[in-house]
């Protein structure tokens, strides 16, 4: 019998083990995603300046945008093209800046106009700082916040973007819109900001960059009166 009660205790110490083993690699891998991009969350919150590239090619076009915010100005660049693959003709090109509320469109002969009407959805540069600053998503970087929530969150190898070190993270999304649920985000391995997106609709991929980096603005003599004027975001 002593010996029988030995096998059981070996048998034991062996299940608790492999119970303490698990556990412990649960609390490693798990939840290294959510508390990876919850210092992501808490990164952005910090940023006051930042530029977004945008590239999708759906079927035979190409489109290309770009996002340049200065918080502290409450200033936005936005620029978008899109023109037929292996062509150049039948482009399409648009450029403006906000300025606080005040949008104005770049014209064909380099001058800028002063939109007469904001269009539906526009919005200013301190209302996508103000959700930065609130940990919100905003449209223009990852949505990290609905990621921590409803995403699955692999962790990928290590690259290098526009010369920044960043840790890929594989993100299946919840109930995600079908060609949207699988993204790839990069995020910086010293400063936890993310550097790169791509999403498996419409091979689309988005750059991040500038960060709390001075952005020149080519903007109209009439409103760099404005610029002067506005108030840091946060």
């Amino acid at each position: 019998m002593s010996g029988e009660r030995y096998w059981v205790w070996i048998v034991v110490r062996l299940a608790v083990g492999v119970a303490i083993v698990a556990w412990a690699a649960s609390y490693l891998t798990a939840g290294s995603g959510e508390k990876e991009f919850q210092k992501t969350l808490e990164a952005m919150k910090q940023v006051h300046t930042f530029r977004v590239a945008f590239a999708a090619t759906p079927r035979d076009q190409h489109n290309e945008m770009l996002w340049e915010v200065d918080c502290n100005r409450n200033l936005l660049h936005y620029r978008w093209r899109v023109y037929k693959t292996g062509s150049d003709t039948n482009e399409m090109s648009r450029d403006e800046v906000h300025v606080a509320t005040e949008e104005y469109d770049r014209q064909s002969d380099g001058s800028w106009s002063k939109a007469r009407f904001l269009a539906r959805g526009d919005r200013p540069a301190s209302w996508y700082c103000g959700a930065l600053a609130q940990g919100n998503d905003n449209g223009l970087m990852p949505q990290i916040a609905t990621m921590i929530k409803r995403g699955v969150l692999q962790k990928g190898d290590k690259k290098t973007v526009s010369g920044v070190p960043c840790r890929e993270w594989l993100v299946t999304m919840k109930g995600g819109t079908s060609g949207l649920e699988h993204d790839t985000v990069c995020l910086g391995l010293d400063d936890h900001l993310p550097y790169e997106m791509t999403v498996d609709w419409q091979q689309s991929r988005s750059t991040f960059s500038d960060y709390n980096a001075a952005i020149s603005f080519d903007m109209p003599e009439a409103a760099a009166p404005m610029t002067s004027e506005t108030t840091p975001s946060n």
